[in-house]
């Protein structure tokens, strides 16, 4: 963190986990407290996402009952954010926290910040390439993910072919969906008070909505939604009521990123 400030790097951050294998609390608090020491401009604190069938051997050492349950990795979490906040952060977004002084501070503060693939940015980026295995490009009207086989990958390479193998271009539905994702993941509301922002399937969505108002996660008012501080950690949650293609899947479909 020094070294890069002192070469010039502007803004500085730290990924911090919760929820490892084998952590506790007093883990989270020992690792936030050397971060504070160091004072990197913006933090990702996220939740470890278990996927052994995704991540290969890595994950397989561990069994579930190694994990934090639920309601640890919630403490964890809770803890993490307090802490943080007593020294200076402010939560920007879904899993993130900034200084006052950071560039995405003040991109929230101006409704300009944007989240792409990579996490949270600035401005919009509306192009992404991807480069390496099973890595995936954003063209903004669609996605394109590349092989995950590194001997295929380097064959087609060498083969002059783009190493894709499969993708998905964006209908209209799918860009008034993201745009309601997005207002939630970097402004924490949304609303569908012009015709534009109204899309086929939101009667269906309004009601999974419902649900969660009542647990008081999220607030109406009029056509507009806005996430309460109590349900700010179930982002990604709330957002799901507007992925009707996830919800559509088999209830035991195993997803990539699990929520707390």
């Amino acid at each position: 963190t020094e070294t890069a400030r002192k070469i010039g790097y502007t803004s500085v951050g730290h990924d911090i986990i919760f929820g490892l294998p084998f952590q506790t609390e007093a883990d989270v608090i020992e690792t936030i407290r050397k971060t504070e020491a160091l004072m990197p401009d913006r933090i990702a604190f996220y939740s470890y996402a278990h996927v052994p069938w995704i991540k290969g051997n890595g994950q397989r050492g561990f069994k579930d009952e190694d994990l934090p349950t639920a309601e640890s990795k919630r403490m964890q979490y809770e803890t993490g954010k307090s802490l943080l906040e007593k020294v200076g952060y402010t939560e920007i977004g879904m899993d993130h926290f900034a200084l006052e002084t950071d560039g995405l501070y003040k991109a929230m503060q101006n409704e300009t910040m944007h989240r792409n693939f990579m996490g949270y940015t600035a401005s919009k980026t509306q192009v992404m390439i991807g480069l390496g295995v099973s890595s995936i490009s954003d063209s903004w009207y669609g996605f394109a993910q590349n092989v995950k086989s590194i001997e295929e990958y380097y064959d087609l390479l060498e083969n002059n072919i783009i190493p894709v193998y499969r993708g998905h271009i964006l209908n209209e539905e799918d860009l008034k969906i993201r745009k309601h994702i997005l207002n939630l993941m970097c402004h924490f509301k949304t609303s569908w008070l012009q015709p534009g922002q109204v899309f086929d399937e939101l009667p269906e969505v309004l009601i999974k909505l419902k649900e969660l108002e009542q647990d008081g996660l999220i607030e109406f008012e009029r056509k507009q939604l806005t996430v309460t501080e109590k349900g700010k950690p179930f982002i990604r949650n709330i957002c799901m009521a507007f992925d009707l293609l996830l919800q559509r899947k088999k209830p035991d479909t195993q997803l990539f990123s699990m929520t707390i």
